[in-house]
């Protein structure tokens, strides 16, 4: 077997492959022999049939199925004799030899992965925030918790900001009804921002079966296209006027929390076990993002096209299966452009590729320790945390979404130790309003 090896552009290389056919044709009549004793022909009885019967009646269909595994063996073994790591997967042109004597010929056409060479990180400043969770932080989320569970009760007095009002109302433009300018029964507790601010600034003042009306202007950016920058007249009419009513921190409070015995003192040991973990995961978020772009800085490489490509490909797939799960129409086919997705794609194939090599060359696999306490940590956020840890280990795709979180860590934890590292507290609201 000849092998030659090509640069082309880039991560592109080229192996041109030439095979003696004496070889293809040994394994030819090696099929068509072991063929001969088994196969069944009219007019003669089985494993009788005469072998150029045999090479007649199969010999094109043996040739076919020969060259196209010798082409896979050539390339495997070239591409191990040139010590390539292919990424995706090849083009092949072959030219398909008809009649013995002529050496079988063929090329393949692959990109490879890149050399990933990790520069200084010690000039790479992190800052690594740090936050306790105090009682205040347990109240406040207590409070927020109280707020989801608010209740709203008939008032006869006029409405002020957090009632709820019930209305009905009817825009006109010129007279003319539009759509989405007609509602009955709508309901809207004021101050949550879901009415245009020029709208809700109307009802503050208003008490059961009054009637207002007044003149809105559309922001010339409104997203109904129809009444963007237009002057509407609306006539509302107020139903109801609901104070709201948040409910007592009390046994039965911490009941509904999933406190069985009403315990107080549980709920809150319980709230701050959660706040405590939701803390944790935030902290690790905003540090690994900050090492994250650091190692694309100490790491510059260019990534296989054909790896983009297939990320692309798996984030369109895991956003049609986001439309279906909120109830969008979607299908399987569904095009979704993939632009959309090619930075995104290329950012996590060259760090999945970073941290690959990092892990290999650092020795920072994941132990069996870490991936245990990594899935009781996901446990502990549900009702009963040993059967979670029992799904985890009944799945080996579950178990290898783990891995990598671990190994993510590892590699973070590594970075920290290199880096410059700069201790920064941070405020709970500020990080609890970051996105994570």
């Amino acid at each position: 077997m000849q092998v030659n090896l090509e640069t082309l552009e880039g991560l592109e290389r080229k192996l041109s492959i030439l095979v003696p056919m004496a070889l293809v044709d040994t394994e030819v009549q090696s099929r068509l022999q072991r063929l001969s004793r088994t196969v069944k022909m009219p007019g003669f009885r089985p494993g009788k049939v005469p072998f150029k019967v045999v090479a007649q009646q199969h010999g094109p269909q043996v040739r076919q199925e020969v060259l196209g595994d010798t082409l896979q063996k050539s390339f495997s073994e070239a591409v191990a004799e040139k010590n390539l790591r292919v990424a995706g997967y090849p083009q092949f042109d072959a030219a398909m030899p008809a009649e013995s004597g002529v050496d079988f010929e063929f090329s393949a056409v692959f990109e490879v992965y890149p050399e990933v060479l990790v520069g200084d990180l010690t000039q790479s400043s992190i800052k690594r925030v740090h936050l306790d969770v105090e009682e205040s932080e347990v109240d406040k989320t207590l409070d927020l918790m109280r707020k989801q569970r608010v209740s709203f009760h008939a008032a006869s007095r006029p409405a002020e900001n957090g009632d709820r009002v019930t209305m009905d109302y009817r825009g006109t433009i010129d007279g003319v009804e539009f759509p989405g300018g007609v509602a009955q029964g709508q309901s809207v507790v004021l101050g949550d921002g879901r009415f245009l601010p020029d709208f809700e600034k109307q009802l503050p003042g208003m008490i059961a079966d009054e009637i207002k009306s007044f003149e809105l202007n559309f922001p010339d950016d409104y997203a109904g296209k129809e009444v963007a920058g237009k002057t509407a007249v609306f006539e509302v009419t107020v139903k109801e006027v609901a104070a709201p009513q948040l409910p007592e921190i009390d046994s039965a409070f911490a009941k509904e929390l999933g406190i069985e015995d009403g315990d107080l003192e549980k709920m809150r040991a319980e709230v701050r076990g959660n706040l405590e973990r939701e803390v944790r995961a935030r902290l690790k978020s905003k540090v690994k993002e900050q090492v994250m772009e650091a190692l694309l800085v100490a790491a510059p490489i260019t990534v296989p096209k054909a790896l983009i490509e297939m990320e692309v490909s798996r984030l369109q797939d895991m956003a049609r299966q986001d439309m279906a799960a909120r109830g969008m129409p979607v299908s399987a086919d569904m095009p979704i452009p993939a632009d959309l997705f090619e930075p995104q794609a290329e950012r996590r194939v060259k760090l999945g590729l970073i941290l690959s090599s990092i892990v290999t060359a650092q020795n920072l696999q994941a132990k069996s320790e870490q991936v245990r306490a990594a899935v009781d940590e996901q446990a502990q956020t549900y009702d009963r945390p040993e059967d979670v840890v029992k799904w985890y280990y009944q799945s080996p795709d579950r178990l290898r979404e783990i891995e990598s979180m671990v190994l993510e860590e590892n590699v973070v934890q590594w970075v920290l130790t290199t880096a410059k590292v700069e201790d920064q507290a941070i405020s709970f609201d500020e990080l609890m309003g970051a996105t994570k």
